[in-house]
């Protein structure tokens, strides 16, 4: 892997994918490397299969580190969950921005692995939690960061019920996303919008509008649209 600024964000350097990074060969479906004969075949085949997820900075991710490094004040002095990690980049911007501890929670063992490298990278400390915590309660964090998480259905179903549980516990909630097919529209309060790159694109073509949300409670949600 190369390591290299994030378009939009110079402050922050991540290992990514290129076209020479062989990350396919992480996607085996038995979880191992490929042994040579079947990369011949995987070349023979078709077009190299996509890379890893972590392997990129989607828009949600790179949206939700934009505005933690341009208002350090959302999390300066407090403790940090970034929320399905991938890269580690929403909570690089966290520990940069003077969050007193950053926790990332990631299950996929080869992120781990890169979210690690990352933050040696940018010289900050990060606790990896590598496995699915959004079953159970929420850890001892003032501020929940998610970036980029509703892009599937199943995902969403276990994200949100974890959300609200950080509500409840008197945590605050920040949502980085472009719009995702089952982003949680109805919950969210705009707070601020930049134009970044969306995973896998290049130049200026994949730049688009993503959006920095606080995620609100239902109740409150509902008294905010039927107040006159």
């Amino acid at each position: 892997m190369l390591i290299a600024p994030v378009p939009a964000l110079p402050e922050i350097r991540l290992y990514a994918a290129h076209p020479a990074s062989g990350l396919w060969r992480l996607t085996h479906p038995e979880g191992r490397a490929a042994e040579p004969e079947e990369e011949t075949e995987a070349d023979e085949d078709g077009p190299e299969p996509q890379p890893p997820y972590w392997a990129y900075a989607w828009a949600g991710g790179a949206v939700l580190a934009r505005y933690i490094l341009d208002r350090p004040e959302s999390v300066a002095g407090f403790r940090v969950l970034d929320l399905g990690a991938g890269s580690g980049l929403v909570g690089i911007a966290a520990a940069k921005a003077g969050a007193s501890e950053v926790i990332a929670s990631e299950i996929d063992r080869n992120g781990v692995a890169a979210l690690g490298l990352n933050a040696a990278a940018n010289g900050v400390t990060i606790t990896v939690v590598g496995e699915d915590i959004t079953a159970g309660p929420p850890p001892p964090v003032d501020v929940v960061v998610a970036g980029d998480l509703f892009y599937g259905q199943d995902l969403a179903d276990r994200v949100i019920p974890f959300l609200d549980r950080c509500l409840a516990a008197g945590i605050n909630v920040l949502i980085g996303d472009p719009g995702r097919a089952y982003l949680p529209r109805s919950r969210l309060r705009l707070l601020a919008e930049y134009q970044v790159r969306d995973v896998g694109e290049v130049g200026d073509v994949g730049m688009k509008p993503s959006g920095v949300f606080s995620f609100e409670p239902e109740q409150a949600r509902g008294e905010l649209r039927s107040s006159p």
